[in-house]
């Protein structure tokens, strides 16, 4: 079975559209950065619920080493580097997925 990483973003109060526009741009660089991503999907919030985060990460990888080499990449860093300092909070969890090709 193949990894799926869920990471959840609430931005800081204050967030500018700009500076979410840079974390969309950061992320948008990562699939052709990182070969072990299988598939990768990130974007806002529709507001269909009270309370849910504003921002969500969606990478699919094959297997544990995969997400490793994902989290650590210095490209997967940098982008990280552009989200932390924007962060109110922030959940992430590592799943295991059937049905999806390892690549």
């Amino acid at each position: 079975m193949a990894l799926r990483h869920i990471a959840l973003f609430r931005w800081r109060e204050g967030t500018t559209a700009e500076q979410i526009s840079r974390v969309g741009e950061a992320l948008g660089a990562l699939p052709e950065a990182i070969p072990e991503l299988i598939d990768y999907s990130f974007g806002p919030d529709e507001g269909l619920s009270e309370g849910n985060f504003d921002f969500a990460v969606v990478a699919d990888v094959a297997d544990a080493a995969g997400y490793a080499a994902y989290r650590d990449h210095p490209d997967h860093q940098a982008a990280l580097a552009v989200v932390r300092p924007l962060l109110a909070e922030r959940a992430a969890l590592q799943l295991e997925i059937p049905g999806i090709d390892r690549g």
